[in-house]
């Protein structure tokens, strides 16, 4: 026999037990700026950061996520504790996140891509957006040679793209309906790249860049971080540096060698950086396999961190950290989604 109320006691007592246990949330951030197009919504604009900042300073225990990693291997995390993380390795993540971190007393782990450091080039994501997504004209047919397949488009009326059109579309994002056949090329060339290796990626971006008779160039609001600006990372308690791979392959895609050396490679050149051993790593895309989670290990991490969302407790695998994504929010609506992340 069910008795009267019974469900809404139990839901109650289910509520107030997912409150009294300890868990943590980290949160995963690109970028802190505000640019024109942002196809995946990497970015956080300075004045929403500053107010997700405020809100963390008030409910919330902010650590890094080495302290994290700490606390899950003695088997207890503080209660109502958060981590911010940066992916990737934007140099607005020093000239932008930090000073803002630092005005609110709030650590942060900063995930580095080491092979981009010192190339001058924007990520290949970028470098698709910047020739395909920007306003110049281009040629009507586009025909690109990939892994030995011919792929063809033709672009009609997109062929000219100015300001205004670029404006009209600058809320678009890759999983939406694309308002035009340069945004369709541009995700259909982002799932045709995500794959590659680094360097046939790079042949397919050459031959974007000679047909639409650009530079192989890096905005200046796409830059990556310097070697001699990683170094400020490292000063004082507040941040954490950690590897995010050398070129951003997605791993599983990749042989195991392969994988092996971008985990090492990463963690050596880092290590030798910052005089200090880095601890923790980033699954690029958040892909990763039962022989990826074993080589970060060998390699001498402590713990990594996938793009899956969820609440970690202390039984959570500390090479398989969820976290859940930040986007644009303002303050307010940043704080309720804190809240359903919580006690979902």
């Amino acid at each position: 026999m069910k008795l009267p109320g019974t469900t809404r006691i139990k839901k109650g007592l289910q509520i107030l037990k997912k409150r009294l246990v300890s868990s943590s949330l980290v949160l995963m951030y690109h970028r802190i700026t505000d640019i024109k197009t942002d196809p995946w919504s990497l970015c956080v604009t300075p004045q929403h950061f500053s107010e997700h900042l405020e809100v963390l300073q008030k409910c919330a225990r902010t650590l890094r996520l080495d302290q994290l990693a700490h606390y899950l291997r003695r088997g207890k995390i503080p209660r109502r504790s958060v981590i911010i993380t940066f992916d990737d390795g934007y140099a607005d993540n020093l000239h932008t996140a930090k000073p803002l971190l630092e005005r609110y007393d709030t650590p942060a782990t900063f995930f580095l891509t080491t092979g981009c450091i010192e190339r001058h080039r924007e990520f290949w994501w970028d470098e698709l957006d910047r020739l395909i997504l920007q306003p110049v004209r281009l040629p009507e047919t586009l025909e690109l040679s990939i892994r030995g397949k011919i792929y063809e488009w033709h672009l009609s009326k997109d062929v000219q793209y100015n300001e205004d059109i670029v404006h009209q579309n600058n809320s678009w994002r890759a999983w939406e309906k694309a308002p035009s056949i340069r945004h369709e090329i541009y995700y259909v060339l982002w799932n045709l790249l995500k794959p590659l290796d680094e360097n046939e990626q790079q042949d397919v971006l050459n031959q974007l860049i000679t047909w639409v008779g650009a530079e192989p160039s890096a905005r200046s609001t796409h830059r990556l971080l310097l070697p001699e600006e990683i170094k400020l990372f490292g000063k004082g308690n507040l941040f954490e540096v950690g590897a995010h791979s050398v070129t951003h392959a997605s791993l599983p895609a990749q042989p195991i060698a392969f994988q092996q050396h971008e985990i090492l490679q990463s963690k050596a050149y880092l290590d030798d950086l910052l005089k200090n051993p880095v601890a923790s790593f980033s699954y690029p895309y958040g892909d990763y396999t039962a022989e990826t989670i074993a080589l970060v290990k060998e390699a001498g991490f402590s713990c990594a961190c996938s793009t899956k969302a969820g609440v970690i407790s202390s039984k959570t695998d500390s090479f398989q950290l969820p976290r859940f994504e930040v986007l644009d929010w303002n303050g307010e609506e940043f704080e309720k989604q804190l809240l359903k992340w919580r006690y979902q």
